[in-house]
């Protein structure tokens, strides 16, 4: 029989639809395939980007030049410019303003063929880095409320470029899906005085029912009612609202728990598209008692259609105790 399942922190209901039940193998994605052909992103092109804001690895040399092991460039195309005043206007009953922000891309390894579920965690962990760097960076511009982090695997995610990268954007104003975690939280922790995400990790880290993998400082766990057959969040598993507050040490954590993560869900489903995200406090909010940043890796395996615009509510056919099993299950 169906189930409906409430998300507890955003209070968003998820369908459970085991009669239209899956296995990995029930899910058959286009085999990965490096094109090749010219690529902006790898070395010995670095004059075809916009200026690197931050580089790790290269010893010797001018800037814009190889000897990367990670690189981070402004978009070509940003959806967002950083030039400009915000201009904030309204007309009527709308509001509007100039489209100020930041757009970056983080260029994950100087090797074509690598993917980021592939690469070592002491490789991986200057992506991560790169991520706390330029988000401490941009919170200096008083413009930008937000930065959002977020990598698309394959075609499916809406990945443009073949070569691995992630990339962020700084945002004036607070993104709706950050503001509904805040508030759902907050509600949590006033009526508890607890965070509601510290309550999650310790229920499953007891429970095991739907704890993928975990090591001393993260763990990774499959929502109560994900949206997706094998969404994952990674967490600290320690109170923290903030990314940025991490040092060297949590992030290195952090990429072994990662690289393991996203093995593990290859393993399942080779090839799999997907698409994280970083979620983490506001710029310049200060510590909050009642958020806890996290990671959350939604693969794209369902579709979005009519009955989804028009509720709200996510259709999934494999309930998270399920998948959670085959990725616990699976050989690395």
């Amino acid at each position: 029989m169906p189930e409906l399942r409430r998300d507890p922190i955003l209070g968003r209901w998820i369908i459970i639809a085991q009669e239209r039940g899956k296995r990995p193998t029930d899910f058959l994605i286009e085999e990965f395939k490096v094109k090749g052909g010219f690529c902006p992103l790898c070395p010995g092109n670095e004059k075809t980007t916009p200026d690197e804001v931050l580089v790790y690895g290269r010893e010797w040399g001018y800037p814009n030049t190889p000897g990367w092991k990670v690189r981070v460039v402004p978009n070509k195309y940003p959806a967002l410019i950083i030039e400009g005043s915000l201009d904030k206007q309204g007309e009527g009953l709308y509001d509007r303003m100039n489209g100020i922000g930041a757009h970056e891309v983080i260029i994950e390894s100087p090797n074509h063929q690598d993917r980021f579920s592939h690469l070592p965690p002491h490789d991986m962990v200057l992506t991560f880095r790169a991520f706390r760097d330029r988000i401490r960076d941009l919170s200096k511009d008083n413009r930008f409320n937000y930065v959002v982090v977020f990598k698309n695997f394959g075609k499916a995610a809406g990945a443009s470029l073949e070569h691995s990268h992630s990339q962020l954007v700084a945002l004036p104003i607070l993104p709706r899906m950050v503001t509904s975690e805040l508030d759902g939280s907050l509600s949590y922790f006033k009526y508890k005085d607890r965070c509601v995400f510290c309550d999650i990790i310790r229920q499953e880290t007891q429970q095991k029912v739907r704890l993928v993998c975990e090591n001393s400082l993260f763990v990774t766990l499959a929502p109560f009612a994900p949206r997706s057959p094998f969404e994952m969040w990674i967490m600290p598993r320690y109170h923290n609202s903030s990314y940025i507050d991490q040092d060297d040490g949590s992030l290195m954590a952090l990429a072994e728990i990662f690289s393991e993560t996203l093995r593990r869900l290859d393993a399942c489903i080779p090839n799999v598209p997907y698409n994280f995200v970083l979620h983490t406090q506001p710029l310049r909010s200060g510590s909050l008692e009642h958020y806890h940043w996290h990671f959350e890796i939604v693969p794209k395996l369902t579709s979005i259609a009519g009955f989804e615009w028009g509720t709200g509510f996510y259709i999934n056919p494999m309930p998270p105790e399920e998948t959670c099993r085959y990725l616990r299950e699976v050989t690395l």
